[in-house]
């Protein structure tokens, strides 16, 4: 278990220890699943430009040369050409559609360009996760300042979000699917541009609340996200192993390491906050991974609304080793190469995160954006104590075919600071990728696991 102490003063401890927070009336519910909203809480229309479609709720049919014995590699199924491009010499032009890390990098790069295709809104829920989701519209809350959960079912937790923690509470709870594996290296490009490799891993990814035969609400002790990665590149790091676990309860929360040449498994409440990632090679935090990771309690989130942004979205040419092998993908310097990523636009929550003077973090500011079908695709960006932007976060988001739900993909991670870049989780070699599989045991995800299958 992680502990941590929150310095919060006594008399709102008092007022807030026992507190919660409903999200929305009967009345208001009534909306989700109409002419309005979906159920999960997007709006149903499209955007008034007709740039944004409309929800349908049919995802996507996998393409004819997608081989179900090679799951990993997703073939494009739309086979678009772009729509435009966004460059240096013109992004002014689309300035209220970019992040301000985003125009920033047109700033600072001549060479930096957005390619913008075609808006799917592919991502879909299933019935299940939908009726919960209604159930979670009236009946769950946060506690604790927003930093638990209490009375809320294995769905979106606040479809009619009023508050940041909720909105950071949906994109935690992010329905990706059951279970899945992931076969997926991470590389670190310097700002030289000479990409080495961070790390390569075979695991397995879980969301363990989301067991369609679960009726009653998730309590304290729920793991709703864990994830076992067990190393095999490079040279140095072959066998090691990582589990994370991340609770309702923040205090639950654990990770697990396995190393080698020690020949034990040790405890690593390290692996969490601003902490630089392993598998990042320094450049980037644990709770950047899969944009925003773990509790919430270090910072304030405020809501600031709904806007419209541009997002790596629908990237199947990013999840297919013949279109983007890795070494196109990292072939350039400050950013990915542009051919491999497909950006949309899509209407996103905006939340501003604010450091509490009473913690500490490199990140004093960070701005979210979540697109609202899915809860998963989205941009982060942050900014160092001195107001600077430090780095950019983006996910290559896409929705699965064989099954309800989606993946992050590859985790881009961008900083300004020296000009690198980590492309955390790429897929583009045969035999790796993401794909649903059957759920792993509890055992599979144990400590005693890590120590009874290390090989060094």
């Amino acid at each position: 278990m992680i502990s941590k102490t929150r310095f919060v003063p006594a008399v709102l401890a008092l007022v807030f220890a026992s507190s919660a927070f409903a999200a929305v009336s009967q009345e208001e519910a009534k909306q989700l699943g109409g002419s309005v909203l979906t159920v999960f809480g997007a709006e149903r229309a499209g955007d008034k430009d007709g740039t944004i479609p409309a929800y349908d709720g049919k995802g996507i049919a996998p393409p004819s040369d997608w081989d179900p014995k090679e799951p990993g590699r997703r073939p494009d199924p739309f086979h678009e050409k772009p729509l435009f491009s966004i460059t240096a010499q013109n992004w002014q032009k689309y300035a209220d559609k970019l992040t301000e890390f985003q125009q920033e990098l047109f700033k600072r790069y001549p060479d930096y360009r957005m390619d913008v295709y075609p808006t799917h809104r592919s991502f879909v829920f299933p019935k299940y996760v939908l009726d919960n989701t209604l159930k979670n519209a009236t009946a769950c809350k946060t506690a604790d300042n927003g930093l638990r959960l209490e009375g809320c079912y294995a769905g979106v937790p606040f479809p009619i979000p009023k508050t940041g923690n909720e909105v950071m509470w949906n994109h935690l709870l992010f329905y990706g699917t059951p279970s899945n594996y992931e076969s997926a290296r991470t590389w670190n490009v310097p700002a030289s541009g000479a990409p080495f490799l961070a790390t390569g891993h075979h695991g397995y990814e879980a969301f363990p609340i989301y067991d369609p035969n679960r009726k009653t609400p998730l309590e304290d002790r729920d793991i709703y996200w864990r994830v076992r990665l067990d190393e095999y590149a490079p040279a140095r790091m072959a066998g090691e192993k990582v589990v994370l676990s991340n609770a309702i309860d923040p205090d639950r929360r654990e990770a697990y390491q396995y190393l080698p040449g020690q020949r034990r498994v040790k405890l690593s409440p390290d692996l969490a906050y601003d902490t630089p990632s392993p598998s990042s090679g320094g450049v980037g935090t644990i709770d950047d991974a899969k944009l925003f990771m773990g509790p919430q309690d270090r910072f304030d989130f405020k809501l600031i609304g709904k806007t419209e942004k541009y997002l790596a979205y629908n990237t199947f040419g990013a999840t297919d080793y013949k279109t983007c092998p890795e070494d196109k993908l990292v072939s350039t310097k400050h950013f990915p190469n542009p051919d491999c990523t497909r950006w949309e636009l899509h209407r996103v929550w905006e939340v501003d995160a604010t450091l509490k003077p009473q913690f500490r973090h490199i990140y004093h500011k960070r701005t979210f954006y979540f697109d609202e079908d899915s809860w998963g695709a989205g941009f982060t960006e942050s900014y160092d104590a001195s107001g600077n932007l430090y780095r950019g976060v983006y996910n290559n988001f896409f929705p699965y075919w064989e099954k309800d739900g989606g993946d992050d993909g590859t985790i881009v991670i961008l900083d300004l600071a020296n000009g690198a870049y980590v492309a955390q989780g790429t897929v583009g070699v045969p035999g790796a990728g993401y794909w649903p599989v059957e759920p792993k045991s509890n055992v599979f995800f144990s400590p005693d696991a890590l120590a009874g299958e290390g090989i060094r």
